[in-house]
């Protein structure tokens, strides 16, 4: 009987070890350290522990999979590489999540397929009741590993020991301190240890600590909720609906006559809109309507009717059942009508910019827009043939945006436009960009030395301090700060 156990002991103690170990690695790279390169490292370690059981299995990941796992990795290299505020915070939200969905994907006990709703279920599933459910299985196989070649007496007995160094721990973090200050002797011998340790005070050792047993069992549960072989999975399809209960359909009537209402209003607008959207550049705008008025006028509602009909598109090609062609000819009046409502607010934005510059609310607008224009091609596409998976094409093109969002360099875009603004009508702003992340400052260096802008030059100099504070450790390493450090200093010392 005990020798069953052995293999079943094994495992659950290799993967206990693998998780404090992790937990070590996470506290050396993220104890009292900002996230930099040591983010993408933590990742792939990660990764290692939580697929260390695979072996030759990695066949079965699919190609969303290895997609899925290449945006990981990209988005946790940006730490290392660019320093945007806002996607440092974002990130923070989004990696994790898309972690805990890629192990649903190929860990998951319910083996959902990845373009499903429930995908998100599945993985809420594994991070919080299963996992919470194999907290016992952490002392179980501590005591397995401690005591198993011990009889019923000798395991009571050292089960009373382990209690009572688990209460003594604490008290001797007190203790010893005391001692120490109190008798010269005893604090030269202490002073005795290593070097390595006297760096550390008493509360961060017991920071430490803490962090590396908190994290240790919660990566070990963690990984332990996969454990269980998963479920076979379904023949495979490539239906959007996988579900076994029936889909509510929309009646076609009440549908024609809903988008025939809507499309009406949305034709004549964008008749009278013609009128404006090409000629403003040129001053063609409305009577009594300024260049700077027009642009911001009714830019907020236009997106957001835009965003509104894209949501009815979506609706109706999900639940409209069998379509004919009056119906699709509506719905592509729909699709054509958003899309030129949708180019209205751009070219406004466009023109606002113009007049009073480039920030990032702005800036991610933009790319809102043409991520939403995306989206409607997508749904166009999909009135033509239903062939077009649309929930896997949304969820693929949504990854591909956000990360490349993250790499384009929205700080150093945001730079050059103000630049190229300021080329034109001499109007700069010159707090706002110097408020911009570190991203940005070696094309705002070029900009002051080629201009011999004083004022710019004074602010980058008085924010050097800050630069000097970032990345002191190789773990907080980002290349971006880094570059940052090198400009400013040419201007500090220009020798």
């Amino acid at each position: 009987m005990l020798s069953s156990r052995k293999p079943l002991i094994g495992s659950s103690l290799l993967a206990l070890i693998g998780a404090f170990a992790l937990a070590a690695v996470h506290q050396y790279l993220f104890f009292d350290h900002n996230p930099g390169i040591s983010f993408f490292l933590f990742i792939v370690f990660l990764y290692v522990y939580l697929f260390h059981d695979w072996k030759g299995r990695l066949k079965e990941a699919t190609g969303f999979a290895w997609f899925l796992l290449a945006v990981i990795l990209l988005l946790s290299l940006t730490y290392g590489l660019f320093y945007n505020p806002i996607f440092r915070v974002l990130n923070l939200l989004a990696i994790p999540g898309l972690v805990f969905v890629h192990l649903a994907v190929l860990r998951g006990s319910n083996r959902i397929a990845w373009w499903d709703i429930r995908i998100i279920g599945e993985a809420l599933a594994h991070l919080i009741p299963r996992s919470l459910l194999q907290i016992p299985r952490v002392f179980r196989t501590l005591r397995a590993a401690l005591f198993r070649r011990l009889d019923g007496e000798r395991q009571k007995t050292a089960t009373k020991i382990v209690i009572g160094l688990v209460f003594a721990t604490p008290l001797l973090f007190v203790v010893i301190p005391l001692l120490a200050s109190a008798d010269g002797a005893f604090n030269k011998l202490l002073n005795g240890i290593p070097g390595w340790m006297s760096r550390f005070s008493l509360g961060e050792l017991f920071g430490r600590t803490l962090w590396i047993v908190v994290f240790g069992i919660l990566f070990a549960i963690y990984y332990w909720s996969f454990a269980k072989p998963p479920r076979p999975r379904k023949a495979a399809t490539d239906k959007e609906d996988i579900s076994s209960s029936p889909k509510p359909n929309i009646d076609s009537v009440v549908l024609t006559t809903l988008l025939l209402a809507v499309n009406a209003v949305y034709v004549l607008f964008v008749v009278i809109q013609f009128s404006y959207l090409f000629g403003a550049w040129d001053g063609m705008l409305p009577d009594g309507t300024t260049y700077a008025e027009y642009a911001r006028r009714g830019f907020g509602e236009l997106v957001a009717v835009s965003a509104i009909n894209f949501a009815l598109l979506i609706v109706s090609l999900t639940f409209s059942g069998t379509r004919k062609g009056v119906l699709n000819f509506l719905l592509y009046v729909l699709v054509g009508c958003s899309g030129v409502m949708l180019y209205s607010a751009y070219i406004r934005l466009a023109m606002y910019e113009e007049v009073y510059g480039y920030t990032y609310i702005r800036f991610l607008v933009h790319a809102f827009m043409i991520y939403l224009a995306f989206l409607l091609l997508i749904a166009a596409l999909r009135i033509r043939t239903t062939l077009v998976p649309m929930a896997k094409c949304f969820i693929i093109l949504s990854l591909a945006a956000y990360t490349l969002l993250n790499y384009v360099g929205m700080d150093r875009l945001i730079a050059e436009n103000n630049i190229a603004r300021f080329e034109e009508t001499g109007k700069i702003d010159r707090y706002y960009l110097n408020n911009l992340s570190a991203d940005a400052i070696p094309t705002l260096v070029d900009f002051a030395v080629e201009r011999q802008d004083a004022e710019l030059k004074e602010l980058l100099v008085n924010r050097r301090a800050r630069l000097i504070d970032e990345s002191r450790d190789w773990q907080s390493f980002n290349l971006s700060v880094y570059s940052a450090k090198k400009a400013v200093h040419t201007i500090s010392n220009p020798n």
